[in-house]
């Protein structure tokens, strides 16, 4: 599903020159959850930001489902976030004023999608999320933080994305709470979705079945969970 060769992210400001990514080589296969991980300014946000085709890089190519991302335009990009990719971000992103079915329906209100096709979709995502019937006429800023992160994940789930997008999706909740939104996306990817999972959290990226780590803008360790214990953040494997 995803190649990265040689991925590089340049920032300038001024005269001074940051490499965000310093030369990327990365693959993730259909099906697989992967968690990427490593400590603030590590790079692992801006690798986000690339795959989920909310920004391109300064130079490397990035195939996704066999397509040339690092080239497109910026039309054909949010056509990709829009149709083939799901975002679940740490600060939820919900309209606050708005219901929780209404906010899941939101990214099809501009599709042409007919009114009863939106809720019958919206319900069906509602319930993969596990967010109890009784919540869905709630306004967003009714809700509890994982009340609100699964109505996230709903909302990331309508358009049956390829790949989910997480970035520190359990960053603002308690323990217990974010032991149960991983559960939800350890069922989401036995049933078949591709997920990646952004992280800083050891306990949360040994969730996933593969974990990748980031340092100083390259990929220091890429190998599946359980193979060793995880070293120290700073500590090269």
């Amino acid at each position: 599903m995803i190649r990265c060769s040689n991925l590089v992210k340049t920032y300038y400001t001024g005269t001074t020159e940051t490499n965000a990514l310093a030369g990327v080589d990365v693959e993730i296969a259909s099906g697989e959850y992967v968690a990427i991980m490593g400590p603030s300014g590590s790079g692992k946000s801006t690798l986000m930001h690339i795959l989920g085709a909310l920004d391109s890089p300064t130079s490397g190519e990035y195939w996704f489902e066999g397509k040339d991302v690092s080239n497109l335009s910026d039309d054909e990009l949010a056509d990709i976030r829009r149709t083939r990719i799901g975002f679940v971000f740490q600060s939820f992103n919900l309209l606050p004023r708005t219901t929780v079915i209404r906010n899941v329906e939101l990214p099809l209100v501009y599709s042409k999608i007919d009114r009863q096709e939106r809720r019958e979709r919206a319900e069906k995502v509602l319930h993969m999320a596990d967010l109890e019937e009784g919540r869905w006429s709630h306004l967003s800023n009714q809700l509890s933080g994982g009340q609100i992160q699964r109505v996230a994940i709903a909302r990331a789930l309508i358009n049956d994305p390829a790949l989910i997008l997480a970035d520190e999706p359990t960053g603002n909740l308690d323990t217990k709470t974010g032991e149960h939104i991983l559960d939800t996306f350890a069922s989401l990817n036995e049933n078949g979705h591709t997920i990646v999972l952004i992280t800083h959290e050891a306990e949360v990226a040994n969730h996933a079945h593969r974990t990748i780590r980031i340092q100083d803008g390259q990929i220091v360790s890429d190998r599946a969970n359980g193979e060793r214990n995880l070293p120290p953040l700073g500590v090269k494997a």
